[in-house]
């Protein structure tokens, strides 16, 4: 990382480029991760499919965008995020055009695994913009290319419309399918596309702060602890933002008994806060420090779910006059909306905070380190809808939802407060076993 003022000045405008250029593409390969959120129905139609089986779709998705986020974290440190995300882009075409001409389950199955990939570009732009940027610089622009999260929603905006206008036949002889197939086959042109303007839009002379170390050395930060509880953070504001952006048009068709398409636009509600929040919370990480953010985020958090997590109900009270009704709780989905954009305003705030520990404590290995918090992160997605059917099911209530978000909060939060205190108490150790006022000073 260059400190000189003036050199940093003189790549301004290269470092500008890398950002929106990785965060462009970052959105469109977001987008086609979770593209079977919307495409699902018309699939499920065509191909008679149980909801277990289209659920597998998305699953292997999401799978496959976890798996290899540790190595192209890695080789993005050692090659260039230039090299890694233009090939990756190139890659995820191929999947996402063949998704367009699947004529089995078992085709479209294989497919979404392969287009899953498109998940790990995540790793690739953190470590590509952490190299660029210089450290008081690196939460905000880790928190622009994080906006890219809102990927997730570009399919529920111009999926239905697209699906409806585009005929069954396509175009051209069915060259450009029709239907559900269409959105595919665009992602696919578009990330054909953004891979030349990737390659040819971005500096040749890359940044690149693992070349020539070996692949172990660039491993070994993964052996302290601090990385795991990275990761687990990223689980609670990644993870869950994951499963909850799957999770929730079930909850409110479920719960609220809304129609699919206002369940969809009120899940856009919590997207978006928990998307386009992050430039504000690399901002704030940058101004205040990440681990104060992390507390904002985990009080938010807590709050919300903690609220959604009350099942409806009332206490009844036996008196000498009779049975009496108390503190009768009922959750309208105006609240319950409420307190969600609540949830996504701390998951947008709290995932630039997460990645803005990473370079100031592994500078040289925001790669590596970064690869492994996304990974677990994203694997979260993959095992949190599961926890919460089976939660659902043992109680038979659907606020167990939030109950497990609650809990998975409560330990990060508690994993975190515990670990500062002890940062305090190696810091002073002279105050270690003080408890009383001595003299005229406070303890």
């Amino acid at each position: 990382m260059v400190h000189d003022p003036i050199q940093l000045e003189k790549e301004r405008p290269e470092r500008l480029r890398v950002l929106w250029l990785s965060t462009i593409g970052f959105t469109v390969m977001f987008a086609v991760w979770l593209m079977f959120g919307v495409l699902g129905v018309p699939i499920r139609r065509e191909f008679g499919l149980t909801d277990v089986e289209l659920s597998w779709l998305s699953a292997v998705a999401i799978l496959n965008g976890s798996l290899w986020r540790l190595l192209a974290g890695i080789l993005t440190d050692r090659y260039g995020g230039r090299l890694v995300f233009t090939l990756m882009l190139f890659f995820t075409a191929i999947p996402a055009y063949l998704v367009s001409r699947a004529g089995s389950y078992q085709e479209l199955l294989l497919y979404a695994f392969l287009v899953g990939f498109a998940g790990n570009s995540f790793s690739v732009g953190i470590a590509w913009n952490s190299a660029w940027f210089p450290k008081d610089q690196q939460g905000f622009a880790l928190g622009v290319f994080g906006a890219g999260n809102v990927g997730a929603s570009v399919t529920k905006f111009i999926g239905p419309a697209l699906i409806a206008s585009v005929p069954a036949a396509g175009y051209l002889g069915g060259l450009i399918p029709g239907g559900w197939r269409f959105i595919p086959f665009l992602y696919a042109v578009l990330l054909v596309l953004m891979g030349f303007l990737m390659w040819f839009g971005t500096p040749g002379q890359d940044k690149r702060p693992g070349q020539g170390r070996p692949f172990l050395e660039m491993l070994r930060p993964l052996r302290y602890v601090r990385v795991w509880r990275f990761s687990l953070y990223y689980v609670v504001v990644f993870g869950a933002y994951v499963a909850l952006s799957a999770w929730l048009p079930k909850y409110y068709v479920d719960v609220f008994g809304l129609p699919l398409h206002e369940a969809a636009l009120l899940t856009a509600l919590f997207i978006f806060p928990a998307s386009l929040l992050r430039p504000l919370g690399g901002h704030l990480s940058d101004r205040f420090g990440a681990r104060r953010v992390m507390y904002w985020t985990f009080g938010i958090i807590l709050l919300a779910s903690g609220v959604l997590m009350m099942p409806e109900g009332h206490i009844v009270l036996y008196t000498k006059q009779g049975s009496k009704e108390v503190m009768q709780f009922t959750m309208n989905v105006w609240l319950f909306t409420a307190l969600v954009f609540l949830i996504g305003v701390g998951m947008g705030v709290g995932k630039a905070a997460v990645y803005k520990h990473i370079p100031t404590y592994f500078p040289k290995d925001v790669g590596a380190v970064g690869g492994l918090v996304g990974l677990l992160g994203a694997l979260g997605g993959f095992f949190l809808p599961p926890l919460f059917a089976y939660a659902q099911a043992w109680t038979g209530l659907p606020q167990m939802t939030f109950f497990v978000l609650f809990i998975l909060a409560a330990l990060s939060f508690l994993w975190m407060h515990l670990t500062v205190l002890q940062l305090l108490q190696q810091e002073a150790r002279h105050l270690k076993n003080e408890f009383e006022m001595k003299g005229g000073r406070p303890c």
